[in-house]
């Protein structure tokens, strides 16, 4: 099945994903495999922008799977291709999408991590936003009763302010 055009596997996952007269419910265990499929790939052939689609898609299946570990993974890897793709907005939106889901599934510290994978990446083009994220990645932490592991973190926004001249 993996040496199947992907194309055709996002098709297929998306006819599962829709309801219908036939269709009641639909199959998000079986389309969520094919979106990652489709989205490994994509991400072989270097289609980034497909990938990206791709990636998104399973990891709204992975949520509508209960599964927000998975989502936000797959969350992550849609915003690794939007940095690829220099789409900062995007970049943004998917860390945050990706440290919601791994808050919701009780886990701070990656949730943390993923703002800060997003400051990372946004530091020298979109630096006012890094350092939103910086701060936010910091929250996070601080809410868990955790502000020893964001001492990095305040550093790296830190840095960025420097640069900014602020």
């Amino acid at each position: 099945m993996s040496t199947s055009d992907p194309n055709k596997l996002i098709t297929k996952a998306d006819k599962l994903t829709k309801l219908s007269f036939t269709r009641w419910t639909a199959d998000w265990k079986s389309a969520t495999v094919l979106y990652e499929q489709a989205a490994n790939a994509f991400r072989l052939a270097k289609d980034y922008e497909k990938a990206k689609t791709a990636y998104e898609k399973a990891s709204k299946g992975q949520e509508m799977l209960s599964s927000p570990w998975d989502a936000a993974k797959h969350m992550e890897s849609a915003a690794a291709l939007a940095k690829e793709l220099s789409n900062w907005r995007e970049v943004a939106d998917f860390y945050r999408r990706a440290s919601e889901l791994y808050i919701e599934c009780g886990r701070p510290q990656p949730a943390s991590d993923a703002l800060a994978k997003g400051a990372r990446a946004l530091e020298d083009t979109v630096p006012e936003e890094a350092i939103q994220l910086y701060t936010d990645a910091c929250t996070v932490l601080e809410e868990d009763e955790r502000e020893q592991m964001a001492f990095d973190l305040y550093r790296a926004a830190t840095n960025v302010y420097i640069k900014l001249e602020k």
